[in-house]
């Protein structure tokens, strides 16, 4: 994930400006490959961001001494407006359905266990029921559970309990908030990635309505939370990568005309220093990891992303050996503040179980270490610790071993084109019960189904090829970024494709779908200098698009809201016969 201009900016001693484009770089240019820019190498490590235009204003009539300062704070007003519009859809009848719905039978009440014991415990099979009477009066059980997943994501989840109750709105609260905080993330993850709040404004509105967000945002699974630390973590490195190049830019020299120019010695041997946004990124990914444990991976291929971007900064700086420089200058440090620090977070996500006792009332394999894990090579090692990793192993065999055959499983290959989707809840209400409208001839439906708005993930598919293109021929970080966040949260699935695994995993991965169909949409518009023709048909062809992908969730509004609709009409809404 290189930038846009990064290539060495001074070969074996000549100018920039004196270099031709390599062999491999004419070959490529029938496939759109594009030469690198010069000028001032400061605007190229820290591109300026595009001023928004008055004209719209000054077309609405409105004064002057008005519109400036709204076109001022445009890079906020126009984030927290979408991510307003964003939390009033989710949070909207957000205790409907009134039960407990898929998997929210482990994670809320294993929520409700964490913050009062510190550890999960076990609950009848048939409890469900009682939960939703009694809400927070229910019993709560005295034996310990043997769960799968860290404690983070629950712990979050019973962050609404304890302020709202045992109730359906109570563990979906916290879901909801993060999924609205994250459509305000990534309007200001988009605004900083493409230098634009309006595109960063459309990929936030893009993921306001797409039905697997909203739907993951409106029920207590632990998806939706590794997804806001995931995202998190990527808006902390790109805010470090800005904050590194702009140091780098400030230590280049001046010429007389007061343009930086390439210095092969600044860049090779400058150390960037303090990176405490880096540290923040280390942070959201051990929240990420002690959430579910794919966080791993995502933190692999962020952690190569960053390096990344250091050697393809320190060769706009005109370094040599860019990746040499890298390798001696930013990698021990990369390291140190993420790799530690999410593993450190991690432990402490843990600290609930460990302080529990070790006698057997304590958590689910608490008292390992001091009953069947006696002697051994280990043995000076915390009985806290040995216990832990004995759990840990217990818990990847799991995972690994995890075959079971389930109806809406789906394999990895059919998730970005919207294969199989989740039912979270299906009722067959009679007319003139639970919403369904008395004249209807047959029964209605309600359903809760985790589907992505098909529209706009068919057009992400066909704007993923396109990044790839950007990334590969154009050598455009943002693609490459893009890319990065994608390939994080879906390739290692293709490493488990006889595990049992579901499409709802998906929505870790969302955020970039929407950032990607966002670029293509600013392509489609037209790059800045475009006649007003051509500016005219890319505007009317984007808006067609996005009106018809904000159409498509309207359409799937009820299937995503679980509200009683006739059942023909809920026929008409499965497209595909995998949907059902």
């Amino acid at each position: 994930m290189t930038s846009t201009a990064s290539s060495p900016e001074t070969r074996q001693g000549r100018p920039a400006e004196e270099q031709q484009p390599s062999s491999w770089q004419h070959r490529l240019r029938r496939f759109g490959h594009a030469a690198q820019r010069r000028g001032d190498v400061r605007t190229r490590l820290v591109p300026p961001y595009a001023r928004p235009g008055n004209r719209l204003w000054a077309a609405l009539g409105v004064p002057r001494q008005v519109s400036e300062p709204l076109v001022r704070w445009s890079g906020w007003l126009g984030p927290l407006g979408v991510a307003l519009v964003a939390g009033v859809l989710r949070f909207w009848n957000l205790g409907s359905p009134k039960a407990v719905i898929f998997d929210e039978t482990y994670y809320a009440k294993d929520a409700w266990a964490l913050i009062h014991k510190g550890y999960e415990l076990s609950w009848p099979d048939k409890i469900n029921d009682e939960v939703v009477k009694q809400g927070g009066d229910v019993a709560l059980p005295t034996d310990p559970s043997y769960v799968v997943h860290p404690p983070v994501g629950k712990y979050v989840i019973g962050v609404g309990e304890w302020l709202f109750g045992l109730d359906p709105f109570g563990w979906r609260f916290m879901t909801a908030v993060l999924g609205t905080l994250s459509v305000l993330m990534l309007c200001r993850i988009g605004r900083r990635l493409f230098r634009s709040t309006f595109l960063g404004c459309l990929a936030g509105a893009l993921l306001t309505v797409d039905g697997l967000h909203f739907v993951m945002s409106r029920t207590a699974l632990l998806d939706q939370v590794l997804m806001f630390f995931v995202l998190a973590a990527f808006g902390c490195f790109l805010v470090d990568r800005d904050k590194a190049r702009a140091k780098l830019a400030a230590a280049l020299p001046v010429d007389a005309d007061g343009i930086a120019r390439p210095d092969a010695y600044v860049a090779e041997t400058l150390r960037i220093g303090w990176r405490p946004w880096r540290w923040a990124a280390g942070l959201c990914l051990g929240l990420a990891f002690a959430t579910k444990w794919n966080g791993l991976y995502i933190m692999v291929f962020f952690c190569l992303m960053t390096v990344l971007w250091d050697a393809g900064a320190r060769r706009v700086a005109g370094a040599y050996r860019p990746y040499l420089a890298a390798l001696k200058r930013d990698v021990l440090p990369a390291f140190v503040t993420t790799v530690p620090v999410a593993i450190g977070t991690y432990l402490l996500s843990w600290l609930g179980w460990i302080l529990s006792p070790s006698d057997g009332t304590g958590g689910y394999y608490r008292d390992w270490a001091a009953t069947a894990g006696k002697g051994g090579g280990w043995t000076w090692l915390p009985d806290w610790l040995r216990s832990l990793w004995h759990y840990e192993n217990k818990v990847y065999d799991f995972h690994v071993g995890l075959s079971s055959p389930h109806t809406y499983q789906s394999n990895p290959w059919s998730w970005i084109v919207d294969g199989r989707p989740v039912s979270y809840f299906y009722e067959s209400p009679p007319p003139g019960q639970d919403g369904c409208p008395a004249d209807t001839k047959e029964k209605c439906a309600r359903e809760v189904l985790a589907l992505g708005t098909p529209l706009l993930w068919w057009a992400a598919a066909f704007a993923l090829l396109y990044v790839l293109w950007r990334w590969f021929f154009r050598r455009d970080w943002r693609a490459g970024a893009i890319v990065c966040g994608v390939a994080a949260g879906y390739l290692p699935w293709f490493m488990y494709q006889e595990r049992t695994i579901f499409y709802f995993y998906a929505v870790v991965f969302v955020p970039f779908l929407c950032l990607a169909l966002a670029m293509l949409i600013g392509a489609v518009l037209g790059p800045p200098g475009s006649s007003e023709r051509r500016r005219v048909i890319g505007a009317a062809a984007s808006g067609v698009l996005v009106l018809l992908i904000f159409w498509n969730f309207i359409y799937f509004w009820p299937i995503y809201t679980g509200q009683a609709i006739p059942i023909d009409s809920w026929r008409s809404r499965m497209w595909l016969d995998t949907w059902v």
